[in-house]
Formats: C-alpha cells, structure tokens, sequence
C-alpha cells in the first residue's frame, strides 16, 4: 500500500502526541476538490489519506500489527522484535549526557530493562514512579547498557490485555492511531459489508466471505499468522486481492464495452494495385518482417470496423513501429480520412515527419507539420489547412491538441511514445475527431517502444488490443554492452576518440544540462568543453532541452549528415533518434539513469551495419538497485527481459508513467505475485458481467468509487 514518508510512522510516533485540537467547523465551502470542506482537523487529516466515506475507511488496511495480547518476561525478549513487558519501576531521572533526556527502568521476577526517551512531557515523567507497576511496549535494541526501549508506549498493569493484534494503519502527520482506530471501527460498525460476490464465484476460487476476511485484517484474532497477514499471504488478503482486481477487470470491461457502443468511420483496405496502401509497399526500401506484417493485418481489420479502434502497437527499440504507422495511416486516408499522429518530442516528432515525407508525399499525400517552434503565422495558415480538410496526415507535438487545431474529418489519431503523456493529452487528439451528433469517434493507434510485460499488459490494458512486433527487422547489429568504472574515464575517451577518427559517430550522454549542487554529476555543458580542448582535431556537437527547438534541429541534422562526430547530449535523444553511422554511446553516470531509460538510450546504437558498443560508466560506490540495473543491461538485450525487471525495480504507477496522477493503480495486490489471482479476476468479470450484471455494479460501486476513468486511460 503506497504511502507517504509522513504515513510511515509508527504507532509509536504518533500516540505520545498531544491530541490534535479540532477546528472549527468550516460551513459549506467548497474545498479545491469541489467536495464540501473538511469540518474539522480530523476530517481534514482523513481526506489527506483519500478517507472521505465510511467504505474508504473500511478498506484502508493495516500496515503491520502489535501483538498486545500477552506479555513477554523480559528475560525473553529479543533486540530487533517489538514486545509488550509488565513489571516495577526501579528507577526514573532526567539526564543531561550527552543530551537531556529521560531515562528509567522496568523489573519482573526474570530481569530489567532500561526505557529511555528524547523528547517528554513532565506527565510522561509523573507516570513513571517508582514502585508502580506497569506496561511497556516498543521495540527492544541492544544498547550500550543492556537491551533497552526507546519511546516505549505505557500502560497501566491492571488495564485488560488486546484480545486481538493491534493494528499500526497508514497515517499523516497529526494523526493519531488511536483516533484513526475509532474512526475506523465506527466505519465498520455504520458499513455495509455483505457479499458483492455471489456464492458460485466464492466456491470456484476458493474465496472467504468479504465481511469476515476485512473484519480479520482490521482486528485479527490471536493465534493468526503475523507473517502471514505482514506478506499479504493469508485468505483473508488474498479475498482482498481478488476484489480489487476484479474490480479493475470489470471496469476496464465496461470501458471496452462502452467504446464498441460508440461508432467510428469504418477505414476498409482495398487490395486495389493502384491503391494508396499498394503503393507505399512498392516505394518502401526494404520488406517488412512476418512480425510487421501480423500487426499490420491485425490493425488493417480493425480500422474497418464501424466501431472504434483502441490499438496499443508496442514493440522494442528499432522493431518497425513508423511504418506500421505509415501503412495504417495510408489505409486511412485512402479511405478519406485524415490522420494525426502525435509524439512526445519535437526531435522524436520531426523524425517520424521526415520518414513520412519520404514515404508518402511521392505518393501525392498532403503532409502538414505542426509544432510550437512554427512561427504564428506558420501554425495559423498549417491550421487553416487541416481544417479545411485540404490536409491528409498532420505530425506534431502538443501543437496538435491546442484549441484553435481543427480538424474537418479525423479518421485515426496515432500517439507516439503514448506513457509520456498525461491521460488528459492523451485523450485530447481522439476528441478532436469526435462528432457528438453521430456519437462518431476517430479510431485510436497508441504505440509505444517500451516492451510491455505480459501481466502488467493483462492487469491494465484490458480494455486494449495490444499488437506486439516482436521481431527486429534483418541488418540489426547486437550491441555489446560495457560495464566501466569512471576511474577508467581516460581510456574511454581514448577509445572513443580513435573510433571517431576511422568514421564512426559517437554519442555521449549527460544526465544533466548544467552543474548542480546537489548531485556531483559530469554535465553535458562541462563534457562538451572539455572534449573540444581534449580532441580538437574532431567535430563534437553539443544537444539539450534547454536549447531551442531551432538549434536542436540544426545539431541534429548535422550529426545525421556526419558533420558532426561526436554528440555529447542529454536524454533528449532517448527516443527516436536514427543515425545508422553512430556505432558507440557512452553513458555517463549510468547509475543515475532508469533501466527503461538506458535501454532505449542504448537502442540509438546498432542500427548500421558495424559493431556497436555501449558504455556504461559508473561512479562507486554503486546502490543495490543502481547494481541490478547494470547487472540488467550486460545480462540481456531482449526489451522484454527488462520490462519485466524494470517493473520488479519501480512498480506498475512509474512503470506506466502514471505517478503523476497521484492515485495508486492498485493498492493491495501485485501484478508479478498475484498474477494468478489476475487471471481469475479477468475470468470472473466476464461471467458477471453475462450472468450477474447488477453484482458486477455493486462490486464495482464499493471499490471504484469514480475511479474507473483513471484506469480507463
């Protein structure tokens, strides 16, 4: 469960707290949310976590659990383990070495135990007289004068013990876990909880009832499995697991649904010899591979349809995905409709702008760019074109969802690179094609050069067909991979230097643009000086973000044109850049990069016919992570390969490019463990929606909540 540094702290940092004064009450304003505002500090500090309903209450689970059912003696007790003691106080002072704090002791008839706390409140103190007989729970260490608890929470002796294990909830700053415990239980108490499942799903997945598995996990009994419930291993959370995924499986199911409802201009292909499509395979330089050709026949069938395509096109660096683009979008406008296509980056944007020109205005296809480095008048009369309809295929960045764009008959939006968008852009091109008259929609062409891991493509795209080139076209070099320390800096650069004197182009990547104070790193500006004065007899080159897109342009045009020979650049260059002659990257501080990012870096690499090297190089000492990203790159170039370790490493929301959203894309279950579990969800939203529909909304009302556009995006 995703939560806060501030969430993190245990009962134990929160429960010694004065107790937070409630405000008052705020009358019925609107908050930023547009809901009504918080009524009190409580309300305010529960609507920071997400609670705002008794059913949000109910699900916000345990992190961990105390067990304050038994007392241990202490001569049992364990540095490392938390425990509950039960004894006299022997001793209580205040001390002032090294720093003021307060100290005391607790005997029983086994041994002692030092307490010790840094921060108090003189009624702490007066709590602990000597002779009085208390309880102490906290974690035991292993101090320098015996194992000892450190801000140990007390009680009284004579109190009742926990008839079952204390639960330690995600929480904010303020928030007390005794008071998110009362809101918690009374959310129990005032709740629905029966069954959205009917009893056949239960029986066939072997699944607890949904009332007693919450009830379990909110207070479970002593005698339960701690590890159990810690490794989300026990029944109670595998019911928990099943429901969310279900939940999510029914309404990317519904999402589906609901696009076939809407009508799309059908787009047939035509086998003519004379057609556009026929054409465009005469004229292009090369065969496709049998992987492009099944992608291409699988979107060929659906752009027929008078429904509307919702196409995710994935496939690794350099497997063909532009000219699987061109021959849809010729079927498109072939058909008489326009196209769109829509990438991330000016660079990556031109380049696909480039190939299309080259393929497709020969053929009499009428070709706009569209971007924000056009000047006014430029983007005005590119425009007025597209609007006009006198445009066939428009390319761009962002430039193409601007209000003013206008379209006069969208047929097929493609989107490049689609995970670096925000769900709202991504969206924004399909709408520009919409008719609300004929409840008509453009169909969709998502594609995107990260290989995408078959769980996490099941769990969340659901809702789309995924088409996977899955072949590299003929002539691709494997690159070799190279770990070097940047002690060795000196041999690289040599190294580098006598493969650009015999023609070979180099790329050289920064991970920053100028020098920053909190990371030591070697950046682009002072790289590429440096290489100037080092080798003045080669051309280097020099690309960032912070560069126009003019200069941008400009630089990478020459380097295309091997006027320049080496390139020091920055992650600009990730995606789309094509240069056959470059055959070497060096990576600068390659610990510093993701591992779908060096991936797709190194992917700029190999595509002439020499050899290609890349070099990552490091600065020790490495993390543990940093290692197995290295470890990832050297062992395997298979683009899948490393989906699937680059999930393990950063979890479906970053995987995904969907952190930004702030909502957790699930909560309690793992796509790589409970895939299984995934594969049962899908099955059974399928059935409920044919046999249950009214349980399938029920369950969908208790665990969406108005969630479901997020996931449908």
């Amino acid at each position: 469960m995703p939560v806060s540094a501030a969430s993190r702290k245990s009962a134990s940092a929160t429960d010694d707290k004065p107790a937070a004064r409630r405000g008052k009450p705020a009358g019925a304003k609107a908050d930023k949310a547009g809901g009504a505002a918080p009524r009190s500090d409580l309300e305010r500090r529960l609507r920071t976590l997400g609670l705002t309903t008794p059913m949000d209450l109910v699900l916000h689970l345990p992190l961990r659990y105390e067990d304050e059912t038994r007392v241990t003696p202490i001569s049992a007790l364990r540095p490392g383990y938390p425990a509950q003691v039960e004894g006299e106080i022997t001793r209580c002072e205040v001390t002032y070495r090294p720093r003021r704090q307060l100290t005391a002791a607790i005997a029983d008839d086994s041994g002692e135990l030092q307490l010790r706390w840094l921060n108090f409140y003189p009624s702490q103190q007066k709590q602990l007289t000597v002779g009085r007989r208390l309880r102490a729970r906290g974690e035991v260490r292993g101090g320098i004068f015996g194992r000892e608890m450190v801000h140990p929470r007390m009680a009284a002796a004579d109190a009742p013990l926990a008839t079952a294990l204390t639960p330690v909830y995600p929480t904010t700053e303020g928030l007390q876990q005794p008071v998110l415990r009362k809101a918690i239980a009374q959310a129990l108490a005032q709740t629905d909880l029966g069954d959205t499942l009917p009893e056949a799903v239960r029986e066939r997945y072997g699944l607890q009832a949904f009332d007693a598995s919450i009830r379990l996990l909110h207070a479970p009994p002593p005698g339960v499995s701690e590890d159990a419930l810690i490794e989300r291993a026990h029944p109670a959370w595998l019911r928990v697991k099943f429901d969310e995924l279900l939940a999510q499986q029914l309404s990317l199911a519904a999402a589906r649904a609901a696009r076939r409802a809407n009508r799309a201009m059908p787009l047939p292909a035509t086998d003519a010899a004379e057609g556009l499509v026929a054409r465009l395979y005469g004229v292009l330089p090369f065969k496709l591979t049998a992987a492009q050709e099944r992608v291409v026949a699988e979107i060929r069938a659906d752009l027929g349809q008078p429904y509307p395509m919702h196409r995710l096109l994935q496939g690794d660096v350099g497997s063909g995905k532009t000219v699987v683009a061109a021959i849809a979008a010729a079927q498109a406008i072939e058909a008489g409709a326009q196209v769109g296509l829509m990438a991330p980056t000016e660079i990556l944007a031109e380049q696909h702008f480039g190939k299309l020109v080259d393929w497709l205005r020969p053929l009499g296809v009428r070709i706009a760019w569209l971007s924000g480095s056009l000047g006014a008048k430029a983007r005005r009369e590119a425009a007025a074109a597209v609007a006009a309809g006198a445009v066939d295929l428009v390319v761009g960045t962002q430039a193409l969802i601007q209000d003013h764009v206008e379209f006069s008959r969208l047929g097929l939006s493609i989107v490049d690179e689609q995970h670096r968008f925000g769900v709202g852009q991504r969206l924004a091109l399909a709408r520009k094609g919409e008719t609300p008259r004929a409840r008509q929609v453009p169909h969709q062409l998502n594609m995107s050069a990260t290989p995408i891991p078959r769980t996490l493509a099941m769990t969340f795209f659901a809702d789309l067909d995924v088409s996977v080139i899955d072949e590299l076209p003929p002539g691709r070099t494997p690159v070799v991979t190279k770990l070097v320390s940047d002690a060795r800096r000196e041999e690289v650069v040599a190294h580098m230097a006598q493969a650009a004197r015999q023609g070979r182009q180099v790329y050289w990547v920064c991970p920053l643009v100028e020098e920053s104070e909190a990371l030591e790193l070697q950046t682009a500006v002072d790289t590429h000086q440096a290489l100037c004065e080092a080798l003045p007899d080669l051309r280097v080159g020099l690309v960032h973000g912070r560069l126009t897109q003019t200069e941008k342009a400009d630089v990478m045009q020459a380097f295309r044109a091997g006027e320049v020979d080496v390139l020091v650049a920055t992650t600009v260059i990730e995606v789309g850049v094509d240069v056959p002659n470059a055959s070497l990257m060096v990576i600068e501080h390659a610990e510093r990069f993701g591992l779908a990012q060096l991936h797709q870096l190194r992917g700029r690499v190999g595509r002439g016919t020499a050899e290609s090297v890349c070099v990552l190089l490091y600065a020790t000492p490495l993390s543990a992570i940093a290692r197995e990203r290295l470890r990832a790159m050297f062992e395997t170039a298979d683009g899948f390969e490393i989906a699937r370790r680059d999930l393990a490493q950063r979890g479906p929301g970053e995987f995904l490019g969907t952190r930004q959203s702030g909502t957790a894309l699930l909560r309690f279950a793992d796509i790589e463990i409970d895939a299984r579990i995934a594969e049962q969800a899908r099955e059974a939203a399928a059935w409920l929606r044919r046999e249950h529909p009214a349980a399938a909304e029920a369950h969908l009302a208790r665990w969406m909540r108005g969630r479901e556009d997020f996931l449908r995006t």
